[in-house]
């Protein structure tokens, strides 16, 4: 089997990138370990940059999203039981964020690529990647018990943080970085009435929590919890109590509570790998970078990663000429520093860190407080949630 790009993993960029190429006559397939039905299980981020959303346009697959999007001009933060409003637009010039759920993204994704026939693979087992370093790689993998070889001319891994591209590097081509942090976020999906028109972020001696939605009918809430913790020791009614004791009393009382559809702890990581590039192998999205979900960037690096590699491929595959495709790492890797410098920033603003003591608990405070009293801090804030450009 021949083609021109290889795309390992089905996620959203995965899923991008293969519609942006498809669009530009570029000739690809995606190979995808899981079920169809697992990746659309995967409940995932909400929050999406105007950049996303035109990329989404520009595959065309941007008209439900459009439809069904949740525009968000603001949001709160929450600390000493005040709530204090953030007005992204009136801070940036207009931009606004859209709340559309990263599972809906997918499903609109994968419901582009079955009409144009583009070819994914699922359950693709024992996928291994080779000879990336030269002019004609190979991805082989295993389907319903026979063997397969695709030859292509590069190959995409956006197969995620513990998938097979990143692993394919020689030790000595990559280094990462990474932090760990010390809890995780138990989330619980409900349909529920959002309990706001837009997210409270809440910053309170108990932990921090998160009041966000994925439809006007359909809710998300987090709370943190310590890494230890198991989500069967949250039952329902004990996740609901510990989310009011976090929210000021006059949302807590506007709360509406209801049986949860999905419940899991996530855990909070920081992570990059340097560079992205290795020959005809190129990382893109949790394969190469992971962010705490604070700042809502997740999703969104990995749509800027597409954007910088699908721009490099679709200008190869048009003129010859490598000079986008030769730059893809860099420029994906500035964007990505700038966004893991914002979440990180996010989180330790947010969160209450099991190791830190009284001082570090003041600076946290009084930078909530020069948070909310200055213009200045507010439009750092704003500029960077709604998107830093490509």
């Amino acid at each position: 089997m021949r083609t021109q790009v290889a795309i390992i993993g089905s996620g959203p960029s995965g899923l991008l990138l293969g519609q942006l190429l498809h669009r530009a006559g570029i000739d690809n397939i995606i190979l995808e370990r899981r079920t169809k039905e697992y990746v659309l299980s995967r409940i995932r981020a909400g929050v999406l940059e105007e950049g996303f959303v035109e990329m989404m346009d520009r595959a065309g697959v941007g008209a439900r999203l459009h439809a069904e999007g949740l525009i968000h001009e603001g949001f709160d933060i929450c600390f000493d039981n005040v709530r204090h409003r953030m007005d992204l637009a009136g801070l940036t010039g207009g931009k606004k964020v859209v709340v559309y759920g990263q599972t809906e993204v997918t499903r609109d994704l994968m419901a582009a690529r079955e009409a144009s026939g583009a070819p994914t693979v699922y359950e693709a087992e024992d996928v291994s990647l080779h000879h990336f370093d030269g002019t004609s790689p190979k991805v082989r993998y295993r389907h319903a018990g026979r063997e397969h070889e695709i030859e292509c001319e590069f190959i995409a891994g956006c197969d995620g943080f513990h998938g097979v591209s990143r692993q394919s590097v020689p030790e000595g081509a990559i280094r990462t970085f990474e932090r760990v942090y010390p809890f995780g976020w138990l989330g619980l999906l409900s349909d529920t009435p959002p309990v706001s028109h837009e997210l409270i972020y809440v910053n309170h001696p108990r932990g921090f929590a998160l009041c966000s939605m994925r439809s006007k009918t359909r809710s998300r809430y987090y709370v943190q919890v310590p890494l230890t913790d198991d989500v069967q020791q949250w039952p329902d009614e004990r996740f609901w109590d510990e989310l009011r004791a976090r929210l000021d009393p006059k949302t807590a009382q506007q709360l509406v509570t209801g049986p949860s559809i999905e419940k899991s702890i996530a855990p909070l990581r920081s992570f990059v790998a340097e560079p992205l590039r290795f020959g005809r192998l190129f990382l893109a999205g949790d394969a190469g970078h992971i962010v705490p979900p604070t700042g809502a960037k997740g999703l969104n690096l990995a749509g800027s990663d597409i954007h910088y590699l699908s721009t490099g491929l679709i200008e190869f595959y048009r003129t010859g000429n490598s000079s986008e495709l030769d730059a893809y790492s860099a420029r994906a890797l500035r964007r990505i520093w700038l966004a893991e410098r914002f979440s990180w920033w996010m989180t330790h603003l947010l969160h209450r860190f099991p190791e830190q003591g009284a001082f570090a608990d003041r600076i946290q405070r009084a930078e909530l407080e020069y948070l909310v009293s200055s213009k200045a801090a507010q439009t750092s804030l704003a500029e960077n949630y709604v998107g830093l450009p490509f």
